[in-house]
């Protein structure tokens, strides 16, 4: 009589259990069912929109050329000594107007030439609104339109540096530049016997996006 009773007790909880599960895997068809027949559909073919990317594009002119003598060197120099550089700077392979330019310079190897804020070179850039006319070497430049300055004389080395005047902002337009390295009169016996060499980076940023 003691296992008579026990075993029903257990087939009955189990049997609970899976008809409250079918019970409810009925239900949710039932559902799904109702949804099915209940919406209501429409389509219609979408209009093809060809959208295409811009391009930014800027380059320096051809080297060992009077439209970029930036690659030349120059030895010996003294306080108040001046190396004058022309370099064309154009924007004509964009085809989208920039919205900066700018200009970072680095140094290596390095020396007091740059480091040295106050006593070491310093760097000015001018544009001419034609070529450049070039003499020497020792090049020397001399406009013969209208200058502009595109970065005041400051500290040879700089990050970031906003070049101002320019007319290659715009897609397929070229600057022609002057680029001056002068060793101020106030470098003292400490600048004697050393050696730099200045990288120059140039970088476009495109214009701010807009409505198209």
């Amino acid at each position: 009589m003691h296992k008579t009773g026990i075993a029903p007790l257990g087939l009955s909880v189990i049997g609970t259990k899976v008809m409250a599960t079918l019970a409810l895997v009925g239900a949710a068809a039932s559902i799904a069912g109702l949804g099915t027949y209940a919406t209501f559909t429409s389509s219609t073919p979408a209009e093809a929109q060809a959208i295409t990317s811009g391009t930014v594009n800027i380059a320096l002119g051809a080297d060992g050329t009077s439209a970029n003598r930036l690659d030349i060197g120059a030895s010996d120099i003294a306080p108040g000594d001046t190396i004058e550089r022309a370099v064309d700077l154009s924007n004509a392979g964009s085809t989208i107007d920039l919205g900066s330019l700018t200009l970072d310079t680095t140094a290596s190897p390095s020396s007091a030439l740059d480091t040295d804020a106050a006593n070491g070179l310093q760097l000015t850039i001018d544009k001419c609104s034609v070529a450049w006319t070039e003499s020497g070497p020792p090049y020397t430049y001399t406009c013969g339109g209208t200058t502009q300055s595109v970065l005041a004389s400051q500290p040879v080395i700089g990050s970031g540096l906003a070049l101002s005047n320019l007319s290659a902002l715009t897609a397929g337009q070229t600057d022609h530049l002057r680029v001056t390295l002068s060793l101020p009169t106030t470098a003292d016996n400490t600048m004697q016997g050393l050696a730099s060499t200045i990288d120059f980076v140039f970088t476009g940023t495109q214009r701010t996006g807009t409505g198209k």
